[in-house]
């Protein structure tokens, strides 16, 4: 509103100006349109200056003077001399050294910069240490403890379209999204608050391109900078443009301790692997640990022997094995308890579950007739068991005195009864 208010202000101004001060007083209509256009023309004007970026402003209004402060230099040299058409002559130095100040202050505005001038004053060679950071890098966190140790030096430069990214990641719906640009201010906050760490936000913007990463890179190379990141695309694409790029991830794996096959380490398993058998542990860093056959190790820390390292492009992954592996299966079949929770499994069965064998053998003595029918316990053949029963036995035939042979009418009679 006060804006508006400012506009409506100048343009009554200039046109009272230009009908008072009419340059034809009897025609004063012509210097009222005049101040009318002219105060049309600079509200214009400001309102494309708008999207011009503060220190190219402040760049172009410095060159102007110095312009100027030239051409007064210049005609004060060439005055006294008998020159053709002098009023030209003057008119003409003024605004080619005039234009021209306005012009080059405007394209190397950024060397007009506080920032930028202190670093000068200060130590030239660290002019050119500009550090323009990524949104990913500033998300990360890892960036401002690297400041805090004092290994990144020179300005840290956040870009206003790098900002503005981080504000709408931190406006995001998404919970996750939210929290992470939330975390991303409160590291630029806390990097700004530190001493010797100088953080400048620049307004410097390329409307003719519309990826962040591009912009960076322009940025980067305008500056002579380097880019702080932890994207592996941008650290691609700007090594083949040819800027410098500090990748937080190299450095990270830099730093991890070297192993070597045949070296002890002790790592705690946290999980199973995907191979049959195996456990995954991680070191302090963050490396992956696998173990072979150390599944049955969950939940404990063990001493393990390298056997290869693997390097990718996520990170490093080492691979290991458990020494004590086998002893660790023979160690319940010395302790013969079954009270011992690792005697589980012995001989390949669990002691606590019965043989097939003896299951059927206590089947058989299960009192109450619980038992399971023989074939020969039928009605059929238990009529014929009793009628057997009650039969006599034969007379059996002894070698010696043993008894009297039954006479034959005896063994009839069961017979006949049982028919």
């Amino acid at each position: 509103m006060w804006l508006v208010l400012v506009r409506v202000l100048v343009l009554v101004l200039l046109a009272h100006s230009g009908y008072v001060y009419a340059p034809f007083p009897n025609q004063r209509w012509i210097g009222l349109t005049l101040g009318v256009l002219a105060a049309l023309g600079l509200i214009g004007l400001e309102r494309r200056l708008r999207s011009v970026p503060g220190h190219h402003m402040v760049g172009a209004l410095i060159g102007g003077v110095i312009g100027l402060f030239g051409a007064r230099l210049v005609w004060g040299a060439l005055d006294g001399l008998d020159i053709i058409g002098e009023h030209f002559v003057h008119a003409l130095v003024v605004v080619f050294l005039g234009y021209m100040g306005v012009v080059i202050g405007g394209q190397k505005g950024e060397w007009f910069e506080p920032a930028r001038i202190i670093a000068a004053f200060r130590d030239s060679s660290r002019l050119h240490q500009y550090k323009v950071l990524d949104t990913s890098v500033i998300i990360d966190g890892r960036i401002a403890d690297i400041c805090e140790t004092g290994f990144l030096e020179g300005t840290l430069v956040v870009p206003q379209f790098v900002l503005r990214e981080l504000q709408q990641v931190a406006d995001s719906s998404d919970s996750l999204k939210r929290n992470r640009g939330r975390r991303g201010l409160d590291i630029l906050q806390k990097m700004q608050k530190m001493a010797g760490v100088a953080v400048q936000i620049v307004e410097t913007d390329f409307p003719e391109i519309r990826e962040v990463d591009l912009k960076l890179i322009e940025l980067a190379r305008k500056l002579g900078g380097k880019i702080v990141t932890n994207d592996f695309n941008l650290n691609k694409v700007a090594q083949l443009r040819g800027v410098p790029v500090l990748n937080i991830n190299e450095l990270a794996n830099s730093l991890k301790p070297v192993v070597l096959p045949g070296e002890l380490m002790k790592v705690f398993i946290i999980k199973e692997g995907k191979e049959q058998g195996q456990g995954v542990g991680y070191l302090d860093d963050g490396t992956m640990v696998v173990v072979d056959q150390a599944k049955k190790a969950l939940g404990r820390t063990i001493e393990v022997s390298v056997t290869s390292v693997l390097q990718t492009t996520a990170g490093k992954m080492i691979f290991c094995r458990w020494p004590e592996a086998a002893a660790f299966v023979e160690e319940p079949r010395r302790d013969g308890r079954l009270g011992d929770r690792r005697d589980l499994v012995r001989n390949g069965r669990d002691p606590r579950i019965p043989d097939r064998r003896e299951a059927e053998r206590r089947e058989g003595e299960r009192p109450g007739g619980l038992a399971p029918i023989p074939p020969s316990a039928t009605p059929g053949a238990m009529a014929s068991a009793s009628a057997e029963e009650r039969a006599p036995e034969p007379p059996r035939e002894t070698g010696g005195g043993g008894g009297a042979p039954l006479p034959h009418g005896l063994l009839d009679r069961p017979a006949a009864k049982a028919e």
